[in-house]
């Protein structure tokens, strides 16, 4: 509401506010204002709030098959939530195959650049005499 101007009443107005650890000794708006846009963060707050227990109602018997299905299973994977609650509702951007295809497979060389062989060699240093004194 004051930084983005997410309010109707209060309007498409920023009100910059001190970053962190600055010094701050007045708003930059009045009282009524002040106000106002408290008002206004608790309505979001509370519209929030409200939709989100709807929301749970609504949806309450597909939130209790996915609940049992992860005390038999643990962990569900895009098959088994399309089975419990069907289809996204919009089409997907992208798919898993989408994302990576062209990015390469096991074979390929991942060898790094002329000049960059020594990288993270002192990291990996580290990393191995962490887990020889675990050990």
């Amino acid at each position: 509401v004051v930084k983005y101007g997410m309010s109707e009443k209060v309007g498409p107005l920023s009100f910059e506010t001190p970053a962190p650890g600055e010094m701050a000794f007045d708003k930059p708006y009045s009282e009524a204002t002040a106000q106002l846009i408290d008002q206004e963060v608790r309505d979001l707050v509370m519209n929030a709030l409200n939709r989100t227990r709807n929301l749970l109602l609504e949806k309450s018997k597909d939130i209790e098959r996915v609940a049992l299905r992860l005390l038999e299973k643990e962990i569900l994977n895009r098959e088994d939530m399309i089975e419990l609650v069907g289809k996204r509702p919009f089409h997907e951007k992208n798919t898993y195959e989408e994302m990576v295809s062209g990015t390469g497979g096991l074979d390929e060389n991942v060898e790094l650049p002329k000049g960059l062989e020594n990288w993270n060699k002192e990291g990996d240093k580290k990393e191995n005499n962490e887990k020889k004194k675990d050990e």
